[in-house]
C-alpha cells in the first residue's frame, strides 16, 4: 500500500520559516519522480517543486523560487521541503505526491497546514 505522510506544519509569522518532511513507503521511493504541491483556499493546486531521483537539481514554481529548498533522503524514504522568507500568500495545505506535479498530481498524502499570519 502506497502511504504518504506529511509533517511539520505549522503557524509562523511573515518573514519565519519552517520544515516539512514526507515519509513515503509502499514503493520504489529511490527511483521515484516526487513532488510537492499545495492549495489555499478556494485556489487550485499549484506545484510548488518537483525532486529527482537523481543529483538533478529540484524544479522550483516561480512563486517559491529562491525561498523554498526541496530535498530527498532515499535511505530514509523521505522527502524534505525547507520553507523560508515565509510570506502570507504560502499559506496553504501542503501536499506531497508521487508524480512530476508539473505532469500530473499522482498519489498524495493527508496534507500538512501551513499558515502564514501576523
Amino acid at each position: 500500500e502506497v502511504q504518504l505522510v506529511e509533517s511539520g506544519g505549522g503557524l509562523v509569522q511573515p518573514g519565519g520559516a519552517l520544515n516539512l518532511s514526507c515519509a513515503a513507503s509502499g514503493f520504489p521511493f529511490m527511483i521515484a519522480m516526487m513532488s510537492w504541491v499545495r492549495q489555499a483556499p478556494g485556489k487550485e493546486l499549484e506545484c510548488v517543486s518537483v525532486v529527482y531521483p537523481t543529483l538533478q537539481s529540484p524544479y522550483y514554481g516561480d512563486s517559491v523560487k529562491g525561498r523554498f529548498t526541496a530535498s530527498r533522503d532515499n535511505t530514509k524514504k523521505t522527502l524534505y521541503l525547507q520553507l523560508t522568507s515565509l510570506k502570507t500568500e504560502d499559506t496553504a495545505m501542503y501536499y506531497c505526491s508521487w508524480a512530476d506535479c508539473r505532469q500530473s498530481i499522482g498519489t498524495r498524502g493527508q496534507g500538512t497546514q501551513v499558515t502564514v499570519s501576523p
